[in-house]
């Protein structure tokens, strides 16, 4: 055994976050390290059968774009009591661990709404272990705050974290694209590249994009996606404007099937208005376990700029717009999309500002796609999987 890690992360908005942490968890895990994940988001998916351990402390979320008010199960105002227990728990499982490290996932970069949480666990680790070696987890591109945040991320930087894991790859998409990289700051920061699921590391060895196969042939039984128009918008329903948007594009074309897969975080009623609405060649469904062969067997992809659903785009090779979310302060999505479009693997389309795309224009942009057929071969840096661990052992080292 190499060592007890401790992660804690709470996504507020979709799962991204959580997914992420799960990549990092597995890959700590399958290198010999102890893995405990806690978890503060809404409750996703099962972890039973996963190589490491899982908490989940009582819940909380946001709706739309608000992310200073943070709500319970029911969409209510959380009790100071809920804050207390969550910080309560975190601390009693680093006194119990004694991790060797604890990573944060996101914090201090954002999530200073949790502060207390974060710090609190920090602290809790420190006096169980004075020798836990405390990382920061943070994706390729961050939303830059006000300039005072920016100082206060980089003083409980220095006054409480040795190092940060950024899963990307520098050379196409470096940190400082989004966030002021100080020489302070710089020197803290290990690239893991990209965290990806297994299967998708697993084609690093064989980047060249997947062969196109003939009309008809299906990739599996459940996969009737060769040649469709694929629209997907992660597990958020963040995604719905861009879902009406692709409805009203689909009836320019009516001979061109179009599936759209939401997920379970869009409610019922607006998953039955999409149905409702749907043109007769589109194909309106729920998220789907089998969304890696779809993607690999579709004409063209279209969805938003999250940090999972490119790497999806990547490793399908398939031709792709991307749209991403800009709602409120949010600018993540966008530096990623146009990271894309500069590296030729996917066109950036726009839903709001002076580009919007009108029903017409995004239409049209469909047809160029199809007719452009898929992107060259990438040389995006996708085994932060195979990374991860040899970083933490390395920094383990380092210190004692």
């Amino acid at each position: 055994m190499n060592g007890t890690v401790l992660i804690a992360v709470t996504h507020l908005l979709g799962s991204g976050h959580l997914v992420r942490a799960g990549h990092l968890a597995r890959a700590l895990a399958a290198s010999g390290y102890a893995v405990t994940l806690a978890s503060g988001g809404m409750p996703m998916r099962a972890m039973e059968g996963e190589p490491f351990a899982f908490v989940q402390l009582p819940p909380v979320k946001v709706e739309g774009v608000d992310f200073r008010n943070l709500l319970d199960e029911e969409g209510v105002p959380i009790a100071a009591s809920r804050r207390t227990e969550r910080q309560s728990i975190l601390a009693q499982l680093a006194t119990a661990l004694r991790p060797d490290v604890v990573i944060t996932e996101h914090f201090p970069f954002g999530r200073r709404q949790l502060a207390d949480e974060f710090l609190g666990l920090i602290a809790a680790a420190k006096a169980a272990n004075p020798r836990v070696l405390v990382l920061a987890s943070v994706r390729d591109v961050l939303v830059t705050p006000r300039p005072d945040r920016i100082e206060e991320a980089h003083r409980r930087l220095a006054d409480h974290f040795d190092g940060v894991f950024v899963h990307g790859d520098a050379a196409f998409l470096p940190l400082e694209a989004s966030w002021p990289v100080s020489a302070g700051l710089a020197e803290r920061l290990h690239y893991t590249g990209y965290l990806a699921a297994p299967s998708l590391r697993a084609e690093r060895s064989n980047p060249e994009p997947p062969a196109r196969r003939p009309p008809g042939l299906l990739r599996s039984a459940r996969n009737d996606g060769e040649g469709e128009i694929l629209v997907s918008g992660g597990g958020s329903g963040a995604a719905l404007p861009l879902f009406r948007l692709c409805l009203e594009a689909a009836r320019f074309d009516a001979s061109r099937p179009w599936r759209l897969l939401a997920g379970r975080g869009l409610s019922d009623a607006d998953f039955a208005g999409l149905r409702q609405s749907a043109s007769p060649n589109v194909t309106v469904e729920r998220a789907r376990p089998d969304f890696p062969d779809l993607l690999a067997a579709c004409a063209l992809s279209i969805s938003q700029a999250g940090y999972n659903t490119v790497l999806d785009l990547v490793a399908a090779g398939c031709p792709a717009i991307v749209v991403p979310f800009d709602a409120g302060a949010e600018t993540e999505q966008a530096v990623r999309a146009e990271a894309m479009e500069r590296a030729g693997l996917a066109r950036c389309l726009r839903l709001s500002g002076a580009d919007a795309a009108t029903p017409a224009a995004f239409a049209a942009a469909v047809k160029a796609a199809l007719t452009a057929g898929p992107p060259g071969t990438s040389a995006i840096d996708r085994d932060g999987a195979g990374t991860v661990a040899d970083i933490v052992t390395r920094l383990l080292a380092e210190r004692d």
